[in-house]
């Protein structure tokens, strides 16, 4: 049984549903988990707060959106609902509107989740495996695509050598607004990139919120966020970058050649 399989099931799976936008997108998403008994009301109240508060940071990739708050007493157990939407919805995201796709997660422990949200990254990653998950019927084929997977694209591994990491504070940092969601995605996608450049024993990335990073800060080379995340940190006193696609390990790519200037 894949990570994935594990918080989602048929009964939290909805396709070609309609909402008005995306406050209601989030809320359908967010009744999924409530039906399930994964979550209370409150908790679907808080993954819209969070966007109302933070901006639409959750729209992590084009067309995608992933809706989720901090661990509170409001969630019951970590759990993932599906909802593919009948007609895209405007998050106000500046370059992946609009949205088709919004997955809730609730977590009550910040570690169950992060292999689940490993393997999504890494699926949503590939043109195939998107493309297939548009196209499912029955929430039988999502849940099939999500289980067995497809192979994942990318760029090949850079030919680099370790000088520039070996010369680093070793840390960066992948920054959203609870540490518990969107960053993780983002630092998934950034592992994939080190792997490939053979940089990995040499770095390690930590998914953290906002708060926390500005006193991480100092430990770290660099930050990769979101813009709208990025406005809310302001001065660090290291280099923040910008990503819009946390899936994209060709973004992410480029970024990593340009901050440590390979």
């Amino acid at each position: 049984m894949s990570d994935i399989s594990r918080l989602l099931d048929l009964e939290s799976i909805r396709l070609d549903q309609p909402a008005d936008d995306w406050r209601d997108a989030i809320a359908r998403a967010g009744e999924l988990l409530e039906r399930e008994g994964a979550a209370t009301a409150e908790y679907t109240r808080a993954m819209i707060a969070n966007v109302e508060q933070n901006g639409p940071y959750i729209v992590v990739a084009p067309g995608f959106a992933f809706a989720h708050a901090r661990s509170s007493d409001a969630v019951h157990r970590t759990a993932m609902s599906w909802v593919r939407l009948a007609r895209p919805v405007v998050f106000g995201h500046a370059s992946n509107d609009p949205v088709t796709l919004v997955v809730a997660l609730s977590a009550d422990d910040a570690k169950a989740h992060l292999r689940a949200m490993r393997d999504l990254a890494t699926l949503l990653s590939s043109p195939e495996t998107r493309s297939a998950l548009d196209r499912a019927g029955t929430p039988e084929e999502v849940l099939s695509v999500l289980t067995d997977g497809a192979p994942a694209s990318g760029p090949e591994p850079a030919p680099t050598t370790t000088e520039a990491a070996g010369a680093s504070r070793n840390k960066i940092l992948t920054v959203c607004g609870n540490g518990l969601g969107t960053s993780l995605f983002l630092k998934n996608t950034l592992e994939q990139v080190l792997q490939r450049w053979g940089w990995s024993p040499y770095l390690t990335v930590e998914a953290t919120d906002t708060i926390s990073a500005r006193g991480k800060a100092k430990e770290a080379d660099l930050i990769l966020t979101s813009g709208e995340i990025a406005r809310t940190l302001g001065d660090v006193g290291i280099p923040v970058k910008v990503i819009d696609n946390f899936t994209s390990t060709t973004e992410i790519d480029a970024a990593m050649r340009e901050l440590y200037d390979v």
